[in-house]
């Protein structure tokens, strides 16, 4: 999907700050199609037709926001606001590329909640639910052609796989083994952990705004007590809203462990949504049980059908988690739900921000690429066998929904087998198969 383009000038135009939230906010209402399609949205309006920022500029933005926890998609945005027009500027970027998926998500939600089982809702999601299996296998496939480069990536994506499949390790756990790994085999052997990011800059689209050559501007000159001073407001903007939540209703409750949770995930988020989403899950499913596995399988198809970065299913879990307990009283189900949403897009999406003001400086210090480290390089692998396990684990609430003593589903089978055909073998969009089996499992349903 395209934004609707207008004449431009030739020659770069100075941007005004209103102009620039113009178009972050049809960004975010148009940002489909994942992070690989977000991004070359932004790269043909801003590198190609505008001409704000040169490709080199924007690669360089771009690999940087590849090695941070957290949706580099949205991180970019937030990167490129804030070089054109300050902290406000990464603000408005950041925060309307989220904002209206948050809306549509709370929305979406309620209506999945109150009238998830009637007929009709019931037999779509009987068709999305194989379809989202398909979806995140395909993503384990895409994702493993690209890092699984030699027989060590493999081995440690097999380990990984098991790690959390048969031992059931923690996912925090598994990230720090692959990047102690990737460490000491970075050193051993570089070659075997070699990474890289999105490239060298390949064609020039004419002069830009912000060109190879612009000098970096005032406020994103690295300076000690600039990054003190994100360091200390950061703090604060974290530990003011969890406090509050501590204070009022304790540790314990729902509320303030759905922040703390959702803040590791937050830093954890190595590979994308994708590689977060089984941490979700075995927090979210199985330790907290805010909500059920098939419950999560219905909440992913949503957010791969929203705008805004996967990640945004989140506010999903949120919503369902603080409706079925009632956090806010009975008569207040829907401010539960709603009020969990947007603190678990707070705390999820806080990280983001902050690593972009604190850590921009420094990348813009210098212009050259900045490549995958070898520990990122191993955690990219171990990656890959987590999300196996995610599709595993969607792969048996689907297909053996009574459990593995019950019957076989062979129809939910079918679609998912047809699914992963069309997103691999004919390159269909998420969005085209999600609607096609969503259609063919309502005309079973019904």
């Amino acid at each position: 999907m395209q934004l609707v383009t207008r004449p431009v000038p030739e020659g770069p135009q100075p941007v005004s700050f209103r102009r620039a939230l113009a178009f972050w906010l049809e960004l975010g209402f148009i940002s489909f199609g994942g992070p690989a399609g977000q991004i070359a949205i932004m790269h043909q309006e801003l590198v190609e037709r505008r001409r704000w920022i040169s490709e080199r500029r924007f690669l360089h933005a771009l690999n940087y926001c590849m090695v941070l926890p957290g949706p580099e998609a949205q991180q970019l945005a937030t990167y490129i606001g804030w070089l054109m027009h300050r902290t406000w500027g990464g603000i408005v970027a950041g925060g309307l590329f989220v904002l209206p998926s948050l809306a549509i998500l709370i929305a979406l939600s309620w209506l999945y909640v109150a009238f998830g089982h009637l007929a009709v809702v019931v037999g779509l999601f009987y068709g999305i639910k194989p379809a989202v299996t398909a979806i995140v296998l395909q993503a384990a496939h895409r994702i493993g052609s690209r890092a699984l480069k030699n027989y060590w990536l493999s081995s440690i994506a097999a380990l990984s796989f098991v790690a959390i499949f048969a031992l059931n390790a923690p996912f925090p756990a598994i990230v720090l083994a692959a990047g102690a790994i990737g460490f000491v085999g970075g050193r051993i052997s570089p070659a075997t952990f070699a990474g890289g990011g999105h490239g060298q800059a390949q064609k020039s689209y004419g002069a830009a705004l912000i060109d190879d050559d612009t000098p970096t501007p005032e406020h994103a000159r690295f300076t000690y007590s600039r990054l003190a001073s994100v360091v200390a407001i950061g703090l604060v903007l974290w530990s003011a809203p969890m406090g509050a939540l501590t204070a009022i209703y304790g540790w314990a409750h729902t509320f303030t462990q759905m922040g703390w949770f959702f803040t590791k995930a937050a830093l954890l988020t190595f590979g994308g949504a994708y590689a977060v989403l089984p941490y979700v899950n075995q927090g979210a499913v199985v330790h907290y049980g805010w909500l059920k596995p098939t419950q999560m399988i219905d909440g992913l198809a949503l957010g791969e059908t929203t705008p805004g970065p996967l990640i945004m299913v989140v506010a999903f879990v949120g919503f369902v988690g603080g409706y079925a307990k009632a956090l806010l009283g009975p008569d207040a189900l829907f401010l539960s739900g709603a009020l969990a949403a947007t603190l678990v897009t707070y705390f999820t999406f806080l990280p983001s921000f902050l690593f972009i003001f604190a850590g921009g400086p420094l990348v813009e210090s210098t212009h050259g690429d900045i490549a995958f480290t070898a520990p990122l390089t191993a955690i990219t692998a171990a990656v890959v066998g987590v999300i196996v396990n995610l599709a595993v684990f969607f792969g048996y609430h689907v297909l053996w929904p009574s459990g593995l003593d019950g019957a076989f589903d062979w129809i939910s089978a079918l679609i998912a087998v047809a699914a992963f055909v069309a997103l691999v073998r004919f390159k269909r969009n998420v969005i085209q198969v999600i609607a096609a089996c969503a259609l063919v499992g309502l005309a079973v349903m019904l």
